[in-house]
């Protein structure tokens, strides 16, 4: 069993999307994460811990995933998760945290902004907020049905949302640019009668423990991986303006 958490695990980490976004994120929160060690961090719908390797980079990860078949793959894994459900008060401390993930989390939510106002409360003042969502409802697809998304999002609408909640904003871009043009027309022609891939996922099959990643050959995963490096060297110095994703940094105040 762990030999195949290790076989997903490695699987995820060199799929083309995943990666893209991975290294994205890395070029930004490389800008506003401090660089002293003891860094405390809270990674919210962290599933069986995608994402926790990554985080550990910048100092203690702690997750929280609603879910009890993905917490028990991350325990297997050895990362610290807890099951709970972040749209109630979260266990912790006011002020606990440096630095809390919702990475592509709160568009599964009805109350969206019950996440960002509880993680509010747990950042310490200074504290980076990290968020990633699925963009613009116009390109609402199977996967989003398969994930059991509420909603995408655009810019003006996330950044509306964060300062709601009193958060600063750092840094809104989006990402997938290179690749919104191509998952654009993809999307339409599913629409109009393409089979649509048929992908496993947990919230329609209890033998899963996450969606399944969409396929692609080792040729187009080698080429989009690669647009994908192209593309984090762009949002580290600029916000992009259109793509399939979004990513937000944001700060509590100091005061």
């Amino acid at each position: 069993m762990q030999d195949k958490q290790h076989n997903d695990l490695e699987y995820i980490d060199n799929h083309w999307w995943f990666a893209s976004r991975t290294r994205a994120l890395n070029c930004l929160m490389r800008q506003v994460l401090p660089t002293t060690p003891g860094l405390r961090l809270l990674d919210i719908g962290c599933g069986g811990g995608n994402m926790i390797h990554h985080l550990a980079e910048y100092g203690e990860v702690i997750g929280l995933e609603i879910d009890a078949r993905p917490v028990k793959v991350a325990h297997e894994r050895g990362y610290n998760v807890q099951q709970f459900d972040a749209t109630y008060s979260m266990p912790y401390a006011d002020h606990s945290f440096d630095a809390i993930t919702a990475l592509d989390v709160i568009e599964h939510n009805e109350d969206d902004m019950a996440i960002l106002r509880d993680s509010y409360r747990l950042l310490k003042p200074g504290g980076c907020m990290i968020i990633t969502v699925p963009a613009f409802m116009f390109l609402w697809s199977h996967n989003d049905d398969l994930n059991a998304h509420i909603r995408r999002y655009t810019a003006g609408e996330l950044k509306a949302k964060l300062t709601e909640t009193g958060f600063d904003i750092w840094r809104v871009s989006y990402n997938n640019f290179f690749v919104f043009p191509l998952a654009a027309v993809l999307l339409t022609l599913r629409r109009t009668g393409e089979a649509k891939p048929d992908l496993a996922s947990h919230h329609v099959d209890e033998d899963e423990y996450q969606v399944e990643m969409e396929p692609a050959s080792p040729l187009v995963n080698t080429i989009l991986t690669g647009v994908g490096q192209v593309e984090a060297g762009l949002i580290e110095r600029v916000n992009l303006p259109v793509g399939t994703s979004l990513i937000a940094l944001a700060q509590k105040p100091l005061v």
